[in-house]
């Protein structure tokens, strides 16, 4: 698959998520097999007025290359110049989110809320695009609402302002998350564009994506909350698309994998604050597995890196046993 001018090794993708695609879990993302992986979504406010925090998003590393980061804002100005900071950060793709539903990035007019203002996106877009040279992307919902086809007018203006892809996630705004994504949606925008299209949404196991890529002749998969302590699923899809088998993931490599996030996140963000974060996400890798809840308690204090590969070792333990 190619973007612009990035050669990307197979069709999947993963997705920007705020506040959990950062750089240790793209790093687990690629070596799990990923062909593109993406930053949460950062505001471009925050990287033009220089804010650390929202700076630190923008850190990358050669092994995860190519990565595409994602900005979000709704002033053409202030999004051209974030686009530029992207470019001179080093990130191979610039995405731009007009999928976000959460309510504080609607407000602002930014988000899924440039589906139903193509005026304003039409000038960002632009914008972005002069002030760049790297591949730029979006990606997109079905719509504000149920009451129009706004995925493929979108997809089209992207498509005639110099936008090299577009992701689809086929649900309006006005969903979330909620009921059954539509991929008719990315089948209609697949066929009313000649860019790369990203289907995305709804796939739970590889053989979803195979499922999806058929139906809708999507050139790539991109996949989100799937692939969040499972990262497997993206060499499981490639495997397939091959017509290769896959066989179940065996239970060391979920706690290879959770030993080896823990240790990235604690290089990067340093021992507290990846303990601290890591309460939350070691119990990712374990859905589904015998006494996983007793497990997620059990890391709920954990302080040191120390104890957590303490309690992981003892959960794999009374597994084998």
């Amino acid at each position: 698959m190619k973007i612009g001018s990035v050669s990307i090794e197979n069709m999947t993708v993963l997705a920007p998520l705020a506040g959990i695609t950062n750089l240790p879990l793209r790093l687990i993302a690629k070596e799990a097999g990923c062909g593109l992986v993406c930053s949460e979504m950062i505001s471009s406010n925050g990287l033009v007025h220089q804010s650390v925090k929202t700076l630190q998003l923008l850190d990358s590393t050669d092994q995860e290359k190519p990565v595409s980061i994602q900005i979000f804002g709704s002033d053409p100005d202030i999004m051209a110049e974030a686009a530029r900071m992207v470019e001179e950060s080093g990130a191979d793709i610039l995405d731009i989110n007009f999928g976000c539903s959460v309510k504080k990035i609607i407000k602002t007019g930014s988000g899924a809320a440039l589906m139903k203002t193509p005026l304003l996106a039409e000038s960002i877009l632009k914008s972005v695009r002069k002030a760049i040279n790297i591949p730029m992307t979006i990606k997109i919902r079905s719509g504000w609402d149920s009451s129009g086809n706004q995925a493929v007018h979108i997809a089209k203006l992207a498509e005639d302002c110099g936008v090299d892809a577009v992701a689809v996630h086929p649900r309006t705004a006005a969903q979330g998350f909620r009921g059954q994504a539509d991929w008719s949606v990315i089948s209609r925008v697949k066929q009313s564009i000649s860019i790369p299209v990203l289907g995305n949404g709804d796939i739970i196991k590889a053989e979803d994506a195979l499922i999806m890529k058929k139906q809708t002749n999507c050139n790539g998969v991109m996949i989100g909350r799937a692939a969040i302590g499972r990262p497997w699923i993206f060499s499981q899809i490639t495997a397939l698309a091959q017509g290769k088998r896959i066989s179940p993931v065996e239970i060391s490599l979920r706690f290879k994998t959770m030993i080896h996030y823990l240790d990235a996140s604690v290089k990067y963000f340093g021992e507290t604050h990846a303990c601290y974060m890591m309460r939350s996400r070691l119990g990712w890798f374990v859905k589904g597995l015998p006494g996983a809840s007793h497990f997620r308690e059990s890391i709920k204090h954990i302080s040191s890196e120390h104890d957590a590969v303490q309690l992981i070792m003892s959960y794999k333990n009374a597994i084998a046993a």
